[in-house]
């Protein structure tokens, strides 16, 4: 199947940071500040929304490499926001760009890949028989 998914595409998820956002909560640490897990998921999420709307029906796109440098500490309370950039699309390869910053700047960066699949065939590959 081919897919017309343009590069340049963008998205931007911001969300305030809770205590079930914190490292302590998450395990990843000891402190209550913004966790690398939770700020990978935004990252994610923020590169996956910027696509899905332009794939076609029963198609999805999955995580398969990310590499993540966490900057900056951010304080329950924190405002977050990170955009996903798409910056090369190979075949069924999707590449991105992300930032993410709070109010007092860049708290993160990263690069991460994804990969169109068929829902349902991913799925039917992935259960156990």
């Amino acid at each position: 199947m081919e897919f017309n998914i343009k590069e340049g595409i963008q998205n931007t998820k911001e969300i305030k940071v809770t205590e079930n956002d914190t490292a302590i909560k998450m395990g990843s640490g000891d402190l209550e500040v913004y966790a690398t897990p939770s700020m990978v998921a935004l990252m994610e999420n923020a590169a996956k929304n910027s696509v899905s709307k332009v794939l076609p029906e029963g198609y999805t796109t999955v995580g398969i490499d990310m590499s993540v440098k966490h900057i900056k500490s951010s304080p329950v309370g924190a405002s977050i926001k990170c955009t996903a950039t798409l910056i090369k699309v190979d075949r069924k390869k999707l590449f991105f760009d992300i930032e993410a910053s709070d109010e007092k700047g860049i708290i993160g960066k990263a690069t991460h890949i994804r990969y169109i699949v068929n829902s349902n065939e991913f799925m039917e590959k992935t259960r156990c028989n």
